[in-house]
């Protein structure tokens, strides 16, 4: 009897089983799949994945490449072609199927359903998969993986790698650039790739935007004036001269400056549809190297701004379209004239609204920006004209009060003219001491900011009582106080006397300024690595670039206090 219970409930199973495992074969099928590999400009790798899907579309579906390219992933989006503002969710760095390994897996949410069963996933790949030759820098190595890894047959698979036209190729793993034509395609594809092509024109440049700041003002008159500020860091062998920048549509007038404000050679068009130009930077940017520019442009008003329904001006920008580049960090700030204020905001992006006496700023900030990216900022002010009035009258009320006070000054009884006695009278003067004072209370600063961070780790660690740690902190940060006001006293006295003391002063400001950036960063890039947005890959190689540039800013920082107390002796 124990036997034929067995026997049954192991054929019930079975049955289970099998109905289960043709259900899903049977569900749905992968009619086609298109995959194709682009080098963008600036040498990062969007691998696009077009899939037609026949049958009952499913809830979500996987699909992913050789785990080899997963630490090189910084972003992955999905989308249905026919409405790319139809985003859809994904969820990385899952096993494409439970118990497989050797795959990076992507989830993607097909909720809704796509048009026709058809949609698009699409992945950003570091630039350093693209090797560019020492010996010969029009030579370039890409890597990548050749076909995208499914958990289902697709009956016809078409492959392709897309470059500039002029790209020629040499030799690699595939035949040429097309390299797969209706092949079909088998479960679980793992096959990395490799191509090798020269490349002369640079129309590919291995660099990357770390920041990019765009500030739109807009003048009481209406007239809009845009500054585009560029942070960037070179990956390629060779040394860059000049970069090809999308600005915003119908711009005029453009300048490129330096951070320092001087002046290049004026931009030229190099692509009038995507509103491309190519851009002479006025320092070059070295192998390695890394510079800041910025192109100053103007926009017509006429297109840009309209009147609201409520009588305001409404303001419209998609303030990433046409860029053919990957941007890490980007801020879009909006200033408005004085006395305007903000009355509504439409985006699809975070901001804050910074209000001042007279003045409203609009700032937004975004990260990973793609040209896919379909940002959009629709802000509408208000604005009196009398405030163009405000400056005129400040004016004549600030002469007519002096004016009056020199009638009064002018008529008032003299005083009968006093002896005049000879007094000595001492000037400040510049000293060793002042130097002296100034270095000694830089190092007690720096000392105080590290008893403060060591403070912190311990009371994170548990090795002191959250009470204590609040009182000690709070007698660090009084110290920190009445030093840093003594410092910026002596640093104001140092500035006056001139000559390489204020140049110097200038230099520790910089360096200063740096640091600061960088430690804003690190915090940002350690709360974007833990939310999983930046692979572990992509965190350590930005953690190593803030921390070069960290000790580069306090390496000038101790050649500076050495200069000084050189002074001293």
């Amino acid at each position: 009897m124990f036997t034929i219970l067995t026997a049954a409930v192991l054929i019930l199973g079975l049955t289970a089983l099998c109905v289960r495992t043709v259900k899903s074969e049977t569900a749905y099928n992968v009619e086609w799949v298109n995959h194709r590999v682009e080098v963008l400009y600036d040498g990062y790798i969007f691998v696009n994945d077009t899939i037609k899907i026949n049958g009952e579309t499913p809830n979500s579906f996987m699909i992913g490449f050789p785990y080899e390219y997963g630490d090189y992933v910084i972003r992955c989006i999905a989308y249905d072609p026919s409405n790319q503002s139809q985003k859809y969710r994904v969820t990385t760095n899952v096993p494409l199927e439970e118990g497989r390994m050797g795959f990076y897996g992507i989830n993607v949410s097909l909720n809704p359903q796509p048009t026709n069963g058809i949609f698009t996933v699409g992945f950003v790949l570091l630039n350093s998969l693209i090797e560019q030759n020492s010996g010969n820098t029009s030579l370039f190595t890409l890597n990548f993986p050749a076909y995208p890894s499914l958990t289902v047959n697709a009956s016809a698979c078409n492959a392709s790698v897309i470059l500039p036209r002029t790209a020629e190729y040499l030799s690699g793993t595939i035949e040429n650039f097309d390299y797969a034509e209706n092949k079909e395609l088998e479960s679980f594809a793992y096959q990395p790739a490799n191509v090798t092509f020269r490349l002369t024109t640079g129309e590919i440049q291995l660099f990357t935007v770390e920041e990019f700041k765009r500030e739109i003002s807009v003048s009481s008159t209406g007239e809009v004036e845009i500054s585009d500020n560029y942070y960037v860091k070179s990956r390629a062998r060779n040394r860059i001269t000049s970069l090809k920048v999308a600005v915003l549509p119908n711009a005029s007038n453009l300048v490129v400056e330096d951070e320092f404000g001087r002046k290049g050679s004026s931009p030229t068009l190099s692509d009038t549809e995507k509103n491309l130009y190519n851009v002479t930077l006025p320092m070059a940017l070295e192998a390695g190297g890394a510079t800041r520019f910025i192109v100053k442009y103007s926009l017509p008003s006429s297109i840009y701004a309209c009147q609201s329904e409520n009588g305001g001006t409404e303001l419209s920008f998609e303030p990433f379209k046409n860029i053919n580049y990957y941007i890490e960090n980007a801020w879009i700030t909006f200033s408005f004239p004085e006395g305007a204020r903000v009355v509504d905001i439409s985006t699809n992006t975070l901001y804050e609204v910074t209000k001042g006496v007279f003045q409203e700023t609009f700032t937004a900030r975004t990260q990973n920006v793609l040209f896919l990216d379909d940002v959009t900022i629709k802000i509408v002010y208000a604005f009196n004209p009398l405030w163009l009035s405000l400056r005129p009258t400040l004016w004549v009320w600030a002469l007519a009060t002096f004016g009056c006070v020199i009638a009064l000054v002018w008529k008032r009884p003299k005083a009968p003219t006093p002896v005049q006695v000879t007094v000595p009278t001492t000037t400040s003067r510049f000293s060793p001491e002042m130097i002296k004072s100034f270095v000694d209370a830089y190092e007690e600063r720096r000392k105080i900011a590290s008893d403060m961070k060591s403070l912190e780790n311990a009371v994170n660690r548990g090795r002191i009582p959250r009470q204590r740690y609040k009182v000690q902190r709070k007698t660090l940060e009084t110290r920190l106080g009445t030093v840093s006001k003594n410092l910026d006293d002596l640093r104001l006295r140092l500035r006056a006397v001139g000559g390489r003391y204020m140049d110097l002063m200038h230099q520790l400001e910089v360096a200063e300024t740096e640091l600061k950036e960088v430690e804003a960063n690190v915090k940002s890039i350690e709360a974007r690595h833990k939310r999983g947005e930046l692979t572990l890959e992509a965190y350590r190689k930005l953690l190593s670039d803030y921390e070069r540039r960290k000790e580069k800013a306090e390496t000038t920082i101790n050649g500076i206090l050495v200069r000084l107390r050189e002074e001293i002796r």
